[in-house]
């Protein structure tokens, strides 16, 4: 069993990358990555997207330096190989094995806070939210848009943030129900947080207090400045605003779709008016993590979509 690294030789976003797998488990390449400090949105189906400057360090932790030939025919021999012909058909399924894991997880952490649920109904709730996230009505507010949120708080956690078990919950429940009707969504979701918390066996004051989590996320909101949880979940709720411009044209399209009842000069006006008032704040992100991450490119993503609405072009 190794952690197998080859050297950084690939072109993107302006610097060369490597990739880390392991040749036995992805239990053991994930574990080792979170010892790194590896965010888990840099795992790519069956490897880890390095960037050239944590080549070094990744060595030192216990990588094995092997070149890109033997590195794929070891992972090819672990079984562990992901076939280029099979990613984007594979990769709903490895997002669903991933929020099942993350939601699995929760009572572990629930438990230390004081906070146990009964068990037995802990999957089947689980369950119940996934089925409401995969809902055929969804275009944006989807599977997806869940897995982009928890790997955001994970990447924010990576990143010396502390978050908290309340907010893991806010994030799962957080578009629950979703209608498209203004901010009766985010209402209903959080009265949904607090039903099936409370009756999960949850302590009744942390089930309370997803749901005001939950109500944070209305959109355009202040960014509730005084509280670390919502400021959390706000930040990963908005990381879309910085994605790369492909998977922001998703982001814009399926939003589209979404409102596709409201004809187009009003969603032109309602959107821009949205987007400019993410802009005129001094900071889109209000944690010092997510503003370095992600405070530049959202910028821009905003700014050109408004500009293209202005124009007509969308």
């Amino acid at each position: 069993m190794a952690i197998l690294i080859d050297a950084p030789l690939w072109p993107a976003h302006g610097m060369l990358w490597s990739h880390l797998v392991s040749d036995s488990s992805y239990a053991e390449l994930h574990e080792f990555a979170r010892a790194s400090g590896l965010a888990r949105r840099s795992f790519d189906l069956d490897h880890y997207d390095v960037p050239e400057t944590r080549y070094a360090s990744l060595i030192a932790a216990g990588a094995i330096a092997v070149d890109p030939r033997e590195l794929v025919h070891r992972l090819r021999g672990s079984g562990l190989r992901v076939k280029s012909r099979d990613r984007e058909a594979l990769r709903p399924a490895r997002r669903l094995a991933y929020l099942t894991e993350e939601w699995r997880a929760l009572p572990t952490l629930l438990t230390a806070a004081g906070s146990a649920p009964q068990i037995e109904g802990w999957v089947s709730l689980g369950d119940e939210l996934i089925d409401r996230w995969a809902e055929p009505h969804r275009a944006y507010h989807t599977l997806t848009h869940l897995e982009d949120v928890l790997l955001a708080l994970d990447q924010l956690s990576i990143r010396g943030e502390a978050i908290a078990v309340e907010t893991l919950l806010a994030a799962w429940f957080h578009d629950a129900v979703y209608t498209g009707h203004g901010n009766r969504d985010e209402r209903d979701s959080a009265g949904l947080a607090v039903a099936r918390l409370d009756s999960a066996g949850l302590d009744p004051r942390l089930s309370k207090l997803v749901g005001e989590l939950v109500i944070e996320t209305i959109p355009g909101g202040a960014g509730a400045a005084g509280n670390e949880g919502a400021r959390h979940l706000l930040d990963a709720d908005l990381a879309i605003f910085a994605a790369p411009e492909s998977r922001y044209t998703e982001y814009r399209e399926a939003v589209r779709r979404e409102y596709a009842h409201v004809p187009d000069d009003q969603f032109r006006q309602g959107r821009s008016r949205i987007l400019d008032a993410y802009l005129e704040r001094e900071r889109i992100y209000a944690t010092a993590p997510a503003h370095e991450l992600w405070e530049g490119r959202a910028r821009a993503n905003l700014a050109a979509e408004v500009k293209a609405f202005k124009a007509n072009q969308l």
